[in-house]
């Protein structure tokens, strides 16, 4: 029996016939023996039940051996996670064994194979934290849990009203300072796109876009599906849905193309007309906002698209098919969901619009836009011109090239700086010398004389940078050869000239 049991046996029987006072004198001295609980104590001591019965035996079955033994399994398998751990411990373990980097008996043997992940974890826990090494989980949120998601297969019949958003930020390349963020909308079912431009990615500005659009789009939003940005994952944007009926969904995380529609009209309209320069401030904002009011009413009224009828797969190839281009607007005219009042809109307001002015307004706010990020920028439309002006100028406006001011090439520096050290400087003086002698040699006869010359200096991947060296070389002197041959052309007519005359 172990000396606590015989300690409690003793004075328990005390402690039951001692008055209250004795009683505290009594628990208190047992407890500082024991080392139990206070209120574990009192329950020891007032039972008369065995003292076996009531102590709660300790219910660890591995002990410091096991630990040891994992630790150093953890250490050689690069300190994976326990789940993929446990599955590698049997083949560690013999690999470790053949070696003779460990020998295990065969209880100690049996406990590590016996042992599951979750008590690898509860094992390695302080390991773990003393080493610096934090367990990855692949937490869901509260919201991202409640927020159902939709994958690319889940589209094939949506009906209108079913709208993709996300957010296309004008930086510039560099996301300091507060860019303007562009939110777009489009419909999967007829490829009608909206877009409005948001000093900040904020979500109660979203709501208040969401607002707009419901407004200026033909068809209300049904259903909006979004990726996991923490813009649009808020109890802001999935209450306004819950007020207003709307389906929200996500996308998977990682998978663009569980949102490739509104991907392709990010890079499609709006990088298309907004182009890549860096836009911020209020007045940027302003002349963005004129731009996606033409762009807007021009894309969806006059520009037909193609969308997708079916995907078949042979073998490495994949086959397409398309339905016949139409615009978004026919689209939805053609939809026997739309209502006939929708379709009566739709019919009158395409009616009332000039795509040659609004053609005219795009690239006025785009040469505005062009000269906001760039006063030293050269285009065509530096004045407002008359729509007359302008509709003489489309017929051979082809003859200029480009003439969307924000589609504006990057400057490519050419690279012509070396960012390794040269392993031919010392030699190629020589190598120079060995073709002078025999220019025919090419450089591959060069590299393996240069190797059996300087053994274990040159290695074999070597060849293409001596074999560079050599071409430029052979250029050069191609260019020397022609300069001296036009000089001496040049002096022979000299002289044939003075001779005549």
């Amino acid at each position: 029996m172990d000396v606590r049991d015989e300690l409690l046996e003793v004075l328990g029987k005390r402690y039951r016939k001692s008055t209250p006072e004795e009683k505290g004198q009594i628990l208190n001295e047992f407890v500082e023996v024991s080392g139990y609980h206070r209120k574990h104590a009192i329950r020891l001591l007032s039972s008369e039940k065995k003292a076996e019965v009531l102590l709660v035996k300790s219910r660890r079955i591995y002990d410091e051996a096991v630990k040891e033994v994992l630790i150093f399994l953890w250490e050689t398998s690069d300190r994976i996670c326990s789940k993929r751990l446990k599955p590698a411990i049997p083949a560690l373990i013999e690999a470790l064994e053949q070696h003779g980097h460990l020998v295990l008996d065969k209880p100690l043997k049996a406990q590590v194979l016996a042992v599951s992940p979750a008590t690898i974890d509860r094992i390695l826990s302080p390991v773990r934290k003393a080493a610096g090494v934090q367990r990855k989980r692949r937490r869901l949120t509260r919201l991202k849990k409640k927020i159902p998601i939709k994958t690319s297969s889940d589209w094939s019949d949506s009906q209108s009203g079913y709208f993709e958003a996300d957010f296309v930020v004008h930086s510039g390349g560099s996301m300091s300072g507060h860019p303007i963020y562009t939110l777009v909308v489009t419909d999967v079912a007829s490829g009608w796109t909206d877009f409005i431009p948001l000093l900040a990615r904020e979500q109660n500005l979203i709501t208040e876009a969401l607002d707009v659009f419901q407004e200026q789009l033909p068809i209300p939003i049904l259903g909006l599906n979004t990726d996991n940005d923490s813009a649009f994952i808020n109890d802001t944007l999935v209450e306004y849905c819950e007020a207003n009926g709307i389906e929200f969904s996500r996308a998977r995380p990682g998978r663009k193309n569980d949102q490739a529609w509104i991907e392709q009209k990010n890079g499609a309209i709006i990088r298309k007309v907004a182009g890549y320069d860096r836009y911020e401030g209020i007045e940027a904002g302003k002349i963005l906002c004129k731009l996606f009011n033409a762009t807007r009413l021009l894309t969806n009224f006059f520009q037909p698209s193609f969308k997708l009828k079916e995907k078949i797969r042979e073998g490495a190839k994949v086959k397409k098919t398309y339905y016949p281009p139409m615009t978004p607007c026919d689209r939805l005219l053609a939809d026997p969901i739309v209502s006939s009042e929708v379709k009566r809109n739709l019919r009158l307001g395409r009616r009332s619009l000039d795509p040659v002015l609004l053609l005219q307004n795009m690239r006025e706010a785009q040469t505005r836009l062009v000269e906001l990020s760039d006063s030293q920028s050269e285009n065509t439309f530096h004045s407002r011109q008359s729509l007359d002006e302008f509709v003489k100028q489309l017929p051979a406006m082809w003859e200029l090239g480009e003439v969307r001011p924000t589609d504006r090439k990057k400057h490519c520096v050419p690279h012509t700086w070396r960012t390794r050290k040269d392993p031919f400087v010392v030699v190629f003086p020589q190598v120079l010398n060995w073709l002078a002698a025999q220019p025919d040699r090419t450089a591959k006869e060069l590299f393996i004389r240069l190797q059996d010359k300087y053994p274990g200096e040159f290695k074999d991947g070597q060849l293409r940078t001596l074999q560079r060296r050599v071409k430029d070389w052979r250029k050069q002197m191609a260019r020397n050869l022609l300069t001296i041959y036009s000089y001496e052309e040049m002096n022979r007519d000299e002289v044939t000239t003075t001779i005549a005359r």
